[in-house]
């Protein structure tokens, strides 16, 4: 025991002294934290997977902290450390700026480490990233001068004023982070430049906008990235850009690329089980002995969880990042003394061979980095390499309301074979996170929350929208030539290709949105230089990646614009029937492609609203169900189902639509039009019931209100759409009544009000009759019984006279 303690500490505290061989290539590697449990647990994680990785080359935490924080710091002995001097709270502004730190540590390395003067190259990482492979400059491609790092797509400040102001070389500006590979020459250069230049942005308040920098709070958070990217532009680096070499946990990486940096930045999920860095802020689990992050599934379960094998490698890739994280703890954990853990499945599966051999150092197998931008991307095996590839948004927030459209959009998409990749914009705020639980409904990327505008205050959910499809733009890359953007309340009924609808580059595809009478009046005269170019267009859009990256910004802008113009909220202005402003958005859109001078082709047979009279023959690929329709007396609002959880309540579903076989063919119009209806509220059903299917729920018995034969006959009529089943169906609701009331409590909980309102309004008045049919009876009663007994009473005095009479 105190041996194996022995050798856990030494390879814990003793800084790797590995080299790699040859003149010239001396390397040593940097990260940055600050004293503090939060990057405690990081440090132990970095440290154990270069270890782990075989990182050749010496290894130094960069330790920021204040004289008050040290006397009660416990994490000195954590990795071979040099103490710099703290810049969270800048000694001259008084800024509270931590990132700086960054910065200020590798200049204060630079002077006064005798490692410095000992090294030619310098690999800089972040403390919460997990590493799985030896990261080696010249392997990679890095030269003097030349140095190799990842993609920070989001610094648009490059590419504006910003850059203007704070270079002297804007053209040199690259937009980088995350992992720096350099020479220590280039360094030497660059550290002071990167420290002056963040200083620098981070005092430039006045453009701290998110229009100018990228960032969503526009609060400069991001200053010390801008400081890197300025200071190196300012000394003459041309970075060699690779996004194949890093990778957030929850992405998909590149076929046939093994990512040698797990960046765990952002939250991510496999199955029921997440992971964010942020829920553990404060957590001092490298001092608890023996306790770990909650352990993520076994690869055997992931296994049974995607299909797609380049998907499931990515869900490898998020469980490996957390299982590398505990197993550094186990062996911290040991290190400092603490008694030996109690065995269990799971560590048992860390000190297992299996786990060895599945994490056991990666080779770099990309290509040299050269001087032009890799990019993630899943290719699809299918796809025709003729056609230009897409990928698919959706823009959503994390409430039950939104789940369930989610389940309903991605099912269509996946019958409908939409082409390429799809991903959800999930805008969430991150105590709405904490306990969300739809992680796994589909592909996401996680968005801060524009609800309440961070600098207005102003509520405002549909902002989201064009805030979201920024922030995916800016911070994931993609090899699509085109994007597909919907809305989380439609069903696909078939695949939307540019190819299809003449899509091109300055020529977006685009729905008919009628009532946006603001782009023929002052309005777009208002906000947009352009407003001849104004299309009444939404819904569905078919946009080249080129002119999303010119359009997105814009969009957001506008759409800030416009809703701070409550002058002109007027519905004879806007043609919004609430005078709110509510579809400032869509104004935004228009008018940022009014500016831009793109030009739609407006299609009509892409989408339908269910309870319109379809066009004969036009076959729509979209239904868009944001109004409220009906066949009959079966009526379907999504407004109704505001806050019904019927995601995450087994069996839970909506209303079933009548049989097409009982609509009476009136007129061909009105026909098709509830034969519509229909097909859109089965499609819900039908994709709640895979996805209830899919989360393995408890099969439906009587006593809960649903009988395995009706469940049967839901899966084989109203699920596949056979006439005959449906009709046996609906003979078999005759037969459960009795079932169904018990089922009705179970699901009651889930109804919206106003269903509820309807049901407690129609026992109230059944309580009513019941109780006047009551007061009736028991009138009558009394009358007959008080009726009865004067009879008896007559009856019995006669008698007693008879008798009288004849004594």
């Amino acid at each position: 025991m105190a041996a194996a303690a022995a050798v856990a500490a030494l390879l814990l505290l003793w800084p790797a002294t590995a080299s790699a061989e040859g003149e010239g290539r001396r390397l040593h590697t940097l990260f940055s934290v600050e004293c503090g449990d939060y990057f405690d647990w990081q440090a132990v994680g970095l440290l154990h997977s270069l270890r782990k990785a075989r990182q050749p080359g010496g290894v130094t935490r960069l330790l920021s902290c204040g004289p008050d924080q040290l006397p009660s710091y416990r994490g000195l002995r954590i990795g071979h450390t040099l103490q710099v001097p703290s810049y969270s709270r800048h000694p001259r502004t008084g800024d509270w700026y931590p990132a700086i730190n960054k910065p200020a540590g590798v200049v204060h390395w630079l002077k006064h480490s005798v490692e410095a003067n000992n090294v030619d190259w310098v690999v800089i990482l972040d403390a919460d990233q997990i590493v799985r492979g030896p990261i080696i400059p010249w392997e990679l491609g890095a030269e003097k001068g030349k140095p190799v790092a990842a993609y920070y797509g989001y610094l648009k400040g490059c590419d504006n004023i910003l850059a203007q102001l704070h270079t002297a070389h804007p053209e040199f500006c690259d937009k980088v982070g995350g992992i720096l590979a350099m020479h220590i020459e280039d360094l030497r250069a660059l550290a002071p430049q990167w420290l002056s230049k963040t200083e620098e942005v981070r005092q430039d308040k006045s453009h701290w906008s998110t229009n100018i920098t990228g960032d969503i709070y526009g609060m400069g958070w991001i200053s010390e990235m801008y400081g890197y990217s300025f200071g190196a532009a300012e000394v003459g680096l041309r970075h060699k850009i690779n996004d194949d070499i890093m990778i957030y946990p929850g992405y998909t990486p590149r076929i046939g690329i093994e990512p040698l940096i797990l960046h765990y930045g952002l939250p991510f999920k496999v199955g029921n089980w997440s992971f964010s860095k942020l829920e553990h802020h404060e957590d001092g689990i490298a001092y608890d002995c023996n306790r770990l992050f909650p352990p993520p599934p076994f690869p055997r379960e992931v296994e049974m969880l995607e299909s797609d094998p380049n998907v499931k490698r990515g869900l490898y890739l998020s469980i490996e990042c957390i299982n590398t994280l505990n197993e550094g703890l186990v062996l911290h954990h040991a290190s400092v003394g603490c008694p030996k853990p109690q065995w269990s499945k799971y560590l048992s599966f860390l000190k297992s061979r299996r786990f060895s051999e599945l994490t056991k150092p990666k080779n770099w197998n990309g290509q040299l980095v050269e001087n032009r931008k890799t990019v993630q991307h899943v290719p699809s095996l299918k796809e025709d390499n003729k056609r230009p590839k897409i990928h698919t948004l959706f823009s959503t927030e994390c409430t039950p309301y939104f789940d369930w459209q989610t389940v309903g959009l991605m099912h269509s998409l996946r019958v409908s074979r939409q082409p390429g990749n799809i991903t959800r914009l999930l805008s969430c705020s991150d105590e709405d996170l904490k306990n969300y639980k739809g992680h796994d409904l589909a592909p996401t990327h996680y968005v801060p929350s524009m609800n309440r505008h961070p600098l207005t205050g102003d509520w405002y959910p549909a902002i989201n929208k064009p805030a979201a499809v920024l922030h995916w733009i800016s911070h994931v890359q993609t090899d699509a030539e085109f994007i597909v953007i919907l809305d989380a309340d439609m069903i696909m009924r078939g695949p939307i290709t540019p190819w299809e609808y003449g899509a091109k580059l300055g020529s977006p595809v685009s729905t008919p949105y009628e009532y946006l009478i603001g782009c023929d009046n002052i309005l777009a005269k208002i906000h947009t230089r352009n407003p001849s170019a104004c299309d009444k267009v939404g819904g569905v859009i078919i946009m080249h990646i080129d002119d999303l990256r010119r359009f997105a910004m814009l969009w957001l802008h506008k759409s800030e614009e416009v809703r701070a113009d409550k002058a002109h909220y007027a519905t004879n202005i806007t043609g919004d029937i609430y005078a709110s402003g509510w579809i400032s958005e869509m104004y935004g859109y228009s008018f940022a492609a009014a500016e831009l001078n793109l030009r739609h082709i407006i299609r009509r047979d892409i989408l339908i609203y269910p309870g319109y009279v379809p066009v004969p023959e036009v076959n729509y690929k979209v239904f868009h169900y944001g109004l409220r329709f009906g066949v009959g007396n079966w009526s379907f609002d999504k407004a109704d189902w505001r806050n019904a959880d019927v995601v995450n309540t087994c069996w839970a579903k909506f209303p079933e639509p009548p049989d097409p076989s009982t609509i009476m063919k009136e007129d061909q119009g009105t026909w098709e039009r509830d034969l519509l209806s229909i097909e859109c509220g089965r499609a819900l059903n039908k994709a709640l019931y895979w996805h209830h299917k899919r989360r393995s729920c408890p099969r439906p018995s009587p006593v809960d209100g649903i009988s395995s034969k009706l469940e049967t006959v839901t899966t084989s009529s109203n699920f596949e759409g056979g006439n005959a089943k449906n009709s046996n169906a609906n003979r078999l609701k005759s037969h459960i009544d009795l079932a169904k009331m018990k089922a009705v409590k179970r699901v009651a909980a889930i109804v919206s009000p106003v269903h509820r309102a309807r049901r407690l309004a129609r026992s109230s008045r059944i309580w009513i009759v019941a109780v006047w049919a009551a007061s009736v009876a028991a009138f009558l009663l009394v009358i007959s019984m008080f009726f009865t007994d004067r009879r008896r009473s007559v009856s019995r005095s006669r008698v007693s006279r008879s008798q009288k009479a004849h004594i």
